[in-house]
């Protein structure tokens, strides 16, 4: 049998092995997983619960942007964590709610999928060792402080969302304090490796090999695994700064990557891993690869790049190369929080031209979305005398540090104030007159007992009172003071029922699947808190389990 490679080896004089000849290969196993985040780890569980081989590979020391994230599971129907929390949901509630937030992303049958197996995916992942806690907050809050781990993390709450189904908290916040996310990604990287997943750290995938029939049968890679120790320490020491401080600075992420691919370059040797049943791409998205950014999402250019460096697209363009197609591409998340504290949800949010943005009880991310697509990106909170005390009130005790360092800052170096509406307009570059008219119609509604013009519940609506009156900026730019997170949606397609990488014409690759971010997935229209590692969980599971079942068909 023969086989070709969809690249160039990037291995200096690599050549090509004969697949029949066993020390062609330097590793061998049923299912191949590359990326070792939330999607990564929880397809090679998949695969070994099925009996299958796992050798999983990383390019760092594995947990991805799930190690970043806060590590929230979007989980409903009635939940352990949700009885503990005295909270009733059902199946047929949570479905509801994720039709009007997801839309037809995918097939009616796959969301219903995804939703009735929402009870047990929890009891999976504590059957692992991820910690859960039913402690519930009691306000809505963009993240909870360590006090709570059950939430509304999403719109439940919002217009539009609880006059067809009524709200319900969904987010599961995995417990640890901090954003939790290495709480998540901990227990189950150590799962798969009691069970005998074999994982290569800094180990980098560079094209996929393929038989005659255009068969998946194997990766190859560049690993340091063979460099002295302390090159590996210095890759190390590189990935960590380019990851979370990365975030924040990125002048720092690129000249860490610059240096992560010298030693790869001078120190990294081939790897060919033969996987008989098939890859399983779980690579993350594209957020770090600016020229895509620039190429698909030029709106999102300006964003705080929520991902680590392997956040490149790698995984797609190996899955394209191999005969896969893309979709929603331009469909990135951008954040734009207003809470904590709790008592801005009573706000109003305008721009420039003092026309009401959205309902402010709406996820961050469709108040970002909203901003980009309709509002130029730019946005302020309005806040009179009164929620401002409040704010004062609330803000020590609900929120996280992070929370409470960048929320005063925001209050002190990028708003303006006024004492009445025209000052504090003409102070922040808002039209005066379209913002009176703005809060006129919002609060003669209220005096009318007339539903808000946004469409926001009359619980969280209050009237624009006395000032002196603060307008904060939120605007979506570039800042290291209120940066925006994004994170990109669009993926590869893949087939629903198994998650292979499927063609234009919708045929499966053979050999191929895709999971995460690497793929098209629930939360690849509309995200909310949660959403996409629930998607990483349901979707690795997936192709973790039809990867080894396929295998067991190839031998």
């Amino acid at each position: 049998m023969t086989f070709r490679i969809w690249r160039r080896l990037l291995a200096p004089g690599a050549s090509v092995p004969d697949i029949n000849n066993d020390d062609a290969w330097d590793i061998s196993a049923d299912v191949a997983v590359v990326g070792f985040g939330a999607a990564g780890t929880c397809a090679a569980l998949a695969a070994r619960e099925h009996g299958a081989e796992v050798v999983a590979l990383d390019r760092f020391g594995g947990g991805g942007t799930t190690s970043l994230s806060g590590g929230i599971i979007y989980a409903g129907g009635g939940t352990v964590v949700q009885r503990r929390a005295g909270v009733t949901d059902s199946t047929e509630d949570f479905l509801t709610y994720l039709q009007l937030e997801v839309g037809d992303v995918v097939r009616p049958e796959t969301l219903q999928r995804f939703a009735g197996s929402s009870v047990e995916m929890i009891d999976w992942l504590s059957g692992h060792g991820v910690p859960f806690d039913p402690s519930m907050c009691p306000y809505k809050v963009s993240y909870p402080n360590n006090k709570y781990y059950l939430y509304y993390s999403g719109s439940e709450n919002s217009g539009g969302f609880r006059d067809v189904t009524r709200p319900v908290p969904r987010g599961h916040r995995v417990k640890g304090k901090g954003t939790s996310g290495k709480k998540l990604y901990g227990p189950l990287a150590q799962s798969a490796q009691s069970m005998g997943v074999r994982l290569y750290e800094h180990t980098r995938a560079t094209d996929l090999i393929t038989d005659a029939a255009g068969r998946v049968v194997g990766v190859q890679a560049l690993t340091l695994n063979s460099a002295p120790r302390w090159v590996q320490q210095q890759f190390a020491t590189a990935a960590s700064l380019a990851a979370k401080p990365g975030v924040y600075y990125p002048p720092l992420r690129k000249v860490m990557e610059h240096r992560m691919r010298r030693l790869e370059q001078r120190y990294a040797t081939p790897l060919r891993v033969q996987a008989r049943g098939g890859v399983i791409l779980c690579a993350g998205g594209y957020i770090a690869n600016t020229d895509w950014i620039k190429r698909y999402a030029p709106q999102f250019s300006c964003g705080l790049a929520l991902g680590t460096t392997g956040d490149d697209g790698s995984g797609i363009a190996l899955a394209v190369k191999a005969g896969g197609v893309t979709d929603r591409m331009d469909n990135v998340s951008a954040w734009r929080f207003i809470t904590p504290p709790s008592a801005f949800l009573g706000s109003i949010i305008v721009d420039q031209q003092g026309r009401r943005i959205i309902d402010e009880t709406r996820y961050g991310a469709a108040a970002g979305q909203a901003m980009i697509r309709n509002h130029d990106g730019k946005g302020w909170i309005l806040a009179d005398a009164e929620l401002m005390r409040e704010r004062r009130k609330q803000v020590p005790v609900q929120s996280i540090w992070f929370q409470r360092l960048q929320g005063e800052g925001q209050v002190v170096l990028d708003a303006k104030r006024g004492a009445n509406l025209d000052q504090v307009a003409r102070a922040a570059g808002v039209d005066p007159d379209g913002l009176a008219k703005t809060v006129a119609a919002h609060n003669d509604a209220i005096d009318a007992g007339a539903p808000d013009p946004m469409g926001k519940p009359a619980e969280f609506t209050r009237r624009v009172g006395d000032g002196p009156y603060t307008l904060i900026n939120i605007s979506i730019r570039r800042s290291l003071l209120n940066p925006t997170p994004m994170l990109t949606l669009g993926g590869v397609r893949v087939d629903e029922d198994t998650g292979a990488v499927v063609t234009g014409s919708g045929d499966p690759v053979p050999g191929l699947y895709a999971a995460g971010r690497t793929a098209i997935g629930i939360c690849s229209n509309s995200y909310v808190s949660g959403l996409s590692l629930a998607d990483c969980v349901f979707s690795g599971r997936r192709a973790g389990a039809h990867a080894a079942v396929y295998g067991a068909e190839q031998t």
